[in-house]
């Protein structure tokens, strides 16, 4: 049986500046075309091109619904979950895809009550 990929991503313009969210089966691709301004619209309006986060998902509709959810997600929370992973705001699409190597923390980051990041 083929393996699919889908993937969940955020677009950023800038650190903490706009923010994209898409979902899509060939994410070198679609990051491409956002970076080259190929397709008309918000991204290149906007100027948003790094690559800021990165899910992956094997079933279309699981991707979906994660996309929504971000989509619907806060503001602060988007943030969130970029700083969590690549606090630098670096361009995944130059690392390979995969997410920079966190420092060690110097404490435990305490999630924001009402977070969906935090536990509890």
């Amino acid at each position: 049986m083929r393996e699919h990929n889908y993937y969940v991503y955020i677009l950023a313009s800038k650190r903490n500046g706009t923010l994209y969210i898409g979902v899509t089966n060939d994410i070198k691709r679609r990051v491409a075309e956002h970076k080259q301004g190929v397709v008309e619209g918000f991204t290149k309006l906007y100027g948003i091109h790094l690559l800021v986060h990165l899910e992956w998902f094997s079933d279309i509709a699981d991707a979906i619904r994660r996309e929504k959810q971000l989509k619907k997600w806060r503001r602060a929370w988007k943030l969130e979950l970029i700083e969590r992973e690549n606090p630098e705001w670096v361009d995944l699409a130059t690392t390979g895809f995969k997410p920079p190597p966190l420092p060690p923390p110097l404490r435990a980051p305490a999630s924001k009550p009402g977070s969906p990041l935090s536990r509890g």
